[in-house]
């Protein structure tokens, strides 16, 4: 993988999935820049990687002006944006009749509006370098799970966004792809709001048994590379797509077993 003299912009990338975008693109000879929340993980990312191209900005994506703002520096920084990765996400773990809408629109403003925000503020950008928009969806985004369904509306809706997008930038040469990872092995289900929109602070999953953010990150580093239209990872997310398409009945029935037990959610 070689992207010398590329500059990629990565939202969410001082841990997990985002992390592991960020070492291997400055692996293969990018600039980097990337955003988070907290100002120490991003401090901690700078100092493993001293001497490299990174630049770092404290951005909420769900604040336009954080938005443009940390589009705006990197511009200033590095002159050009040749690959958005809309990385940064929240999910969400309640049922529909527990939670409060509040938490549903976290999610919203996060997933969906920070794609938006970041990809506005970089597109003329990127169709100057007839680069390339990414957004890391789920399986969540073609079929809506139970107790996620905040976080599966958020994805739908970055997805239709992306879909649309693509065939708008046909014209000027940009590429635009989604990639929707099944469980991959992250912090997001341990950070992953309750019915009340607080961090849960644990995960229903065995973590050890999940695709790792590495190899996740691998996948989508070459679907870029290729200017992929979108991909779908992992044996389970694969299956759940190709099911829930021709056996969506039973596709129904099979995904309450899996997340309930005597009516409560477990996982």
């Amino acid at each position: 993988m070689d992207f010398a003299n590329k500059v990629v912009v990565i939202t969410g990338g001082s841990e997990g999935i985002g992390r592991a975008l960020v070492e291997m693109m400055l692996n293969s000879g990018a600039k980097v820049a990337t955003c988070g929340r907290k100002h120490d993980k991003l401090y901690q990312l700078q100092t493993r990687f001293p001497g490299k191209p990174l630049h770092v900005v404290v951005a909420d994506v769900s604040n336009e002006s954080d938005c443009n703002h940390f589009i705006q520096s990197t511009l200033k920084t590095f002159g050009k944006i040749d690959v958005l990765i809309n990385n940064a996400g929240l999910s969400m773990r309640a049922t529909v009749l527990e939670s409060d809408v509040a938490a549903f629109k976290r999610l919203m403003d996060v997933n969906y509006w920070g794609t938006v925000y970041c990809t506005k503020a970089a597109l003329p950008s990127i169709i100057e370098n007839k680069g390339t928009i990414a957004g890391i969806s789920s399986i969540v985004g073609y079929r809506g799970m139970p107790g996620r369904s905040a976080y599966s509306a958020s994805k739908f809706a970055m997805r239709g966004w992306l879909e649309a997008l693509r065939v708008e930038m046909l014209q000027h040469g940009v590429n635009v792809l989604w990639v929707s990872p099944g469980f991959i092995a992250t912090n997001i289900r341990s950070v992953a709001l309750n019915a009340k929109g607080e961090p849960i602070g644990e995960t229903p999953m065995d973590e050890s048994k999940l695709m790792s953010a590495e190899e996740c990150a691998m996948h989508i580093i070459k679907a870029i590379e290729k200017r992929k239209r979108a991909i779908v990872l992992t044996f389970t997310g694969k299956a759940t797509v190709l099911i829930t398409k021709f056996f969506p009945t039973f596709a129904d029935k099979y995904i309450h077993r899996f997340f309930f037990k005597d009516g409560k959610l477990i996982k």
